[in-house]
Parts: C-alpha cells; sequence; structure tokens
C-alpha cells in the first residue's frame, strides 16, 4: 500500500492488557470504486467468517485512491461504502453481531470517520457514544492524551464524565495505520478506570504494524488492504 521507502511514525508503547480472541478467518475480494468508475489498483483480505458474502461486498465498495494526500499513499476512501447503503448497513450489522451480548456500555468514537460508525454501533447494542477528539473542539472539561507525530505532537481529547470507572468500552474507527491515534485513545480511557474490551475497525493497513502499538489488546477489522 506504501512505497517500500517510506518511513513508519514513531509512536508511544501502550502497556499489554488483555490477549485478543482467536483471529477470525480470512477470504480475498477485490477493491474497486462504485459507480461504474476504473477500478482502482490493490486487493483486499477480508477478516470475517468464511462465505459470508457482506463482507466481499464491502471491501469492493471501499474505493482507493492514488497519491492521496501526497505522492506514494495508496488511500483508502470510506466515503463510496457510505454512498451503498447495503454495504453500509451490513458494515455496523457485522459489528452490532460481534458485540451485542459483550456487555459494553460505552462506544468512543475517534475523530473523524469513527464519527460515522460509532454512533449506529451504540444505538444498537444499547451503549452511549462518546466522542474522541482533537484538541480544543470540545466545549467542556477534558482530559487529553499526547502521542507522538513524526514531527511534534498531537491529542486526543475527550469530556471529564463522559466515561466512568467500570464503563466496557469500545473505541471505533474507520481504519487502523499505525496505530498512534488508537493507542491514545486506548490509554485515554483506561486513565479514568473503563475496560477496553476491543478496538473496531472497517480496514487495516498491515504493513505500517499499527498492532504493534496497542501490545495484547485485541483489534478486530473486516478488511485488510495489501
Amino acid at each position: 500500500m506504501f512505497p517500500s521507502g517510506c518511513r513508519l511514525l514513531p509512536f508511544p508503547h501502550c502497556p499489554s492488557a488483555s490477549a485478543p480472541p482467536p483471529a477470525p478467518t480470512t477470504v480475498r475480494a477485490r477493491l474497486q470504486p462504485l459507480g461504474g468508475g476504473r477500478r482502482q489498483r490493490g486487493s483486499a483480505a477480508v477478516v470475517m467468517a468464511a462465505g459470508d458474502a457482506r463482507v466481499a461486498h464491502i471491501a469492493s465498495s471501499i474505493r482507493v485512491i492514488p497519491d492521496f494526500p501526497k505522492p506514494g499513499i495508496m488511500f483508502q476512501d470510506i466515503t463510496t461504502l457510505l454512498l451503498d447503503p447495503k454495504a453500509f448497513r451490513d458494515t455496523i450489522d457485522l459489528f452490532v453481531e460481534r458485540y451485542k451480548d459483550k456487555g459494553i456500555t460505552v462506544v468512543a468514537g475517534v475523530e473523524a470517520r469513527g464519527f460515522i460508525f460509532g454512533p449506529p454501533i451504540a444505538l444498537a447494542i444499547g451503549a452511549k457514544f462518546v466522542p474522541l477528539r482533537k484538541p480544543k473542539k470540545l466545549p467542556g472539561a477534558v482530559i487529553s492524551e499526547e502521542y507522538s507525530l513524526e514531527y511534534g505532537t498531537d491529542k486526543m481529547e475527550m469530556h471529564v464524565g463522559a466515561v466512568e470507572p467500570n464503563d466496557r468500552a469500545l473505541i471505533v474507527d474507520d481504519l487502523i495505520a499505525t496505530g498512534g491515534t488508537l493507542c491514545a485513545s486506548v490509554n485515554l480511557l483506561e486513565r479514568v478506570g473503563a475496560k477496553v474490551v476491543e478496538c473496531a475497525c472497517v480496514i487495516e493497513l498491515p504493513e505500517l504494524k499499527g498492532r504493534d502499538k496497542l501490545g495484547d489488546r485485541p483489534v478486530f477489522v473486516l478488511v485488510k488492504a495489501d
């Protein structure tokens, strides 16, 4: 997905927690745009129960944009998934089926695309939704977690009191790449005493080894992009 010379961004290590569940079966599917456009380069490995046609359709609805936002990057564009009501609904349904009986009390959505997938999951499983935002976006008192970028640092913030001790949390984002944002999100929730049950993403870029930043914390994805 990225050129071999691409430098990985440094992020702080997350201490390990509970062991991840057994890895699901992997099947394969092609990535292509919706709306009759030209097929983009690249393919995807879909991680879900073998034989479930929904995941192949989800993978086919994700468009790959070369050289965005800068040369050499193959951007995984989920906006085409959102244009396909069936693919969008199936994405939410697959997450809901996984988490509906896990006692999740809070779904934390990572800015910004976690705000797309997180709220319908939270409503379906009867959990509250909490936005995790970049600095100076939330109006009330916040708790912050800083993480490293290639040049400098950034922060994730959430409202004080939004997540409580003993909450069981699911963190949702559209994609896991280097894992820095998810790592900061996990640390933020654990600092207030919540139990992070799992991180859930639609897409993973395995080359960037984002799971390494999360230690033993479970990560669940639908699509692995080559």
